[in-house]
């Protein structure tokens, strides 16, 4: 992804956070982005800044034909697309318990169903290229979980999956990037974002503690702006690796998730392997 000619970005989210950044970061250096968003109005000041290079497009991620449809307009307008970033997103807080059944399907819409959509649609048009990158904009949500945050973990986790599978399946020259960031100084927390299902008493001691955590917004060690350079140096390489941890405590809890797991596996693993019939055939 490093040669000289513009390449044509699809980018969700695009009004704020990491795909705020992101668009910034690309549209600094030459390239052409389809921004999508529910509020495109929000990029008014992108758009005046580079009238050729952005454009901006309403898009809720939860409609998947809508998705499908964004896609074709990107392709009718600059006829191709180079890469794809799903970065549409929101917090969601509440234990299982606490959180409806009308909330984790939305929340699995628009983590997993629509970037899904959009990965589908996508993917014809690489093919025809010859390539192409895709971006899946995951959390450390996505290897780790936790009281409070299961319902956003079980989405990322499902993304993650199917990037996984993805990269195995498709062999027609598509980079998989799945990025992994942990605390960094977006709107994800704040009031407009982050999404608290309704509190029942008896999980105050443990999903309580991730509640107060909300009041960190503001001050997260993270900066997204450098997070969007660390995305294109990664694409850049000329093997992107699959996954890419953002911020030194996304590196440290994934890494302890990591070693908690192989010594689990080691202290059962020869129960594990006694399951096998006593003689194969």
């Amino acid at each position: 992804m490093n040669d000289k000619s513009p390449r044509v970005w699809i980018i969700t989210g695009a009004t704020s956070g990491f795909g705020r950044a992101l668009t910034e970061a690309v549209l600094g250096r030459g390239d052409i982005v389809a921004g999508a968003a529910r509020t495109p109005k929000r990029l008014d000041d992108l758009t005046a800044a580079y009238p050729d290079r952005l454009w901006s497009l309403a898009l809720d991620v939860t409609d998947t034909a809508a998705c499908v449809a964004a896609v074709d307009k990107v392709v009718d307008r600059f006829g191709h697309v180079d890469v794809l970033v799903n970065n549409a997103g929101r917090t969601q807080i509440g234990a299982l318990e606490e959180t409806t059944e009308e909330e984790l399907r939305y929340l699995f819409d628009l983590h997993f169903f629509g970037p899904a959509a959009l990965t589908r649609a996508v993917l014809p048009h690489m093919r025809r290229a010859g390539g192409g990158a895709i971006v899946q904009m995951s959390s450390t949500g996505g290897q780790i979980s936790g009281a409070g945050f299961g319902a956003y973990s079980a989405t990322k986790h499902a993304l993650e999956g199917l990037t996984e599978a993805l990269r195995q399946e498709v062999t027609f020259g598509v980079n998989f990037l799945i990025v992994e960031p942990g605390s960094f100084r977006t709107g994800l927390f704040g009031p407009e974002s982050a999404y608290v299902s309704t509190p029942i008493v008896e999980y105050h001691a443990t999903v309580g503690r991730t509640r107060a955590a909300l009041r960190m917004h503001g001050s997260q060690a993270g900066d997204p702006a450098k997070a969007a350079q660390a995305i294109l140096t990664a694409l850049d390489a000329p093997e992107p690796p699959l996954r890419l941890a953002l911020g030194a405590d996304a590196v440290a809890s994934i890494r302890g998730k990591l070693e908690s797991m192989l010594a689990e596996l080691s202290e059962w693993e020869s129960l594990s392997d006694a399951t096998a019939f006593d003689s194969q055939p």
